[in-house]
């Protein structure tokens, strides 16, 4: 069994970590750079990195960021916003990043996924979701999920696994910095559907929250935002509830 992975996020706008509440009313969380540099000190496994306003200005998320914080980070980073073409995601690995989420013109354009795996490698390709519950299932949105689309959830990320997608950043808009817990039925929908990991994102409550993500959603790895940025919680603490419910995480 692979060990599951507590992974922090770092949602940055005009050089800042920001954090809101379903995508909305974002405050001020900090320098990226001392974030980054304090979640590894504390034995994150990953640090996601996305820029929340590249998609809505037309631009892919700053390279100079980028660099910033993987000069801080001594984990993977994978970095998302504004990833617009195969030739966006090389800039951004070539700043730093390890792995490039891509959402919206993926939505555009399916077959960039498998442009970017082709020339990159599966490994370096992240399929970001924003899900929203809708009826018994839940609709893909984009543009920082401010625009619907006709995809269902589930479909869509077994569509994006089957062009090349390495992996699945899987939010829940309803959860998205509520605090309320993870959508565990989401995320195990999507986790049952695809053989590529699956990262949970949205509403991380406590270490229980993680740890129930973890099992009951069969996530891949559980990533936190506001818990860590304003010190509900610590990567520690998840990881050693983890460990108490018999859950392998890395050391």
């Amino acid at each position: 069994m692979l060990a599951k992975r507590i992974a922090a996020c770092l949602d940055v706008r005009d050089g800042r970590t920001v954090k809101g509440t379903r995508f909305q009313s974002l405050r001020d969380a900090g320098s990226p750079e001392e974030l980054a540099r304090a979640y590894c000190a504390q034995g994150v496994d990953e640090i996601v990195v996305l820029d929340v306003s590249a998609t809505l200005e037309g631009r892919s998320a700053t390279a100079a960021v980028v660099r910033a914080i993987a000069r801080n980070a001594d984990v993977p980073v994978t970095v998302g916003g504004g990833v617009a073409s195969a030739e966006d995601a090389g800039a951004l690995l070539e700043a730093g990043a390890d792995k490039v989420a891509i959402n919206s013109a993926a939505i555009a354009d399916p077959s960039l996924i498998e442009r970017a795996a082709a020339v990159y490698g599966n490994q370096c390709v992240v399929v970001a979701i924003d899900a929203l519950r809708e009826g018994s299932g839940w609709r893909v949105r984009s543009r920082s999920a401010t625009e619907a689309t006709p995809l269902d959830a589930v479909e869509w990320a077994r569509r994006a696994a089957s062009l090349g997608a390495g992996e699945i950043l899987l939010t829940s808009i309803d959860a998205d910095g509520t605090r309320a817990g993870f959508d565990v039925a989401l995320t195990r929908a999507v986790s049952d559907a695809v053989d590529v990991p699956v990262v949970a994102s949205g509403g991380a409550r406590d270490a229980d929250s993680f740890a129930e993500v973890l099992t009951g959603g069969r996530a891949d790895a559980a990533l936190g935002a506001s818990v860590f940025h304003f010190g509900v919680l610590s990567v520690g603490d998840v990881k050693a509830l983890c460990r108490e419910r018999g859950i392998l995480v890395r050391s």
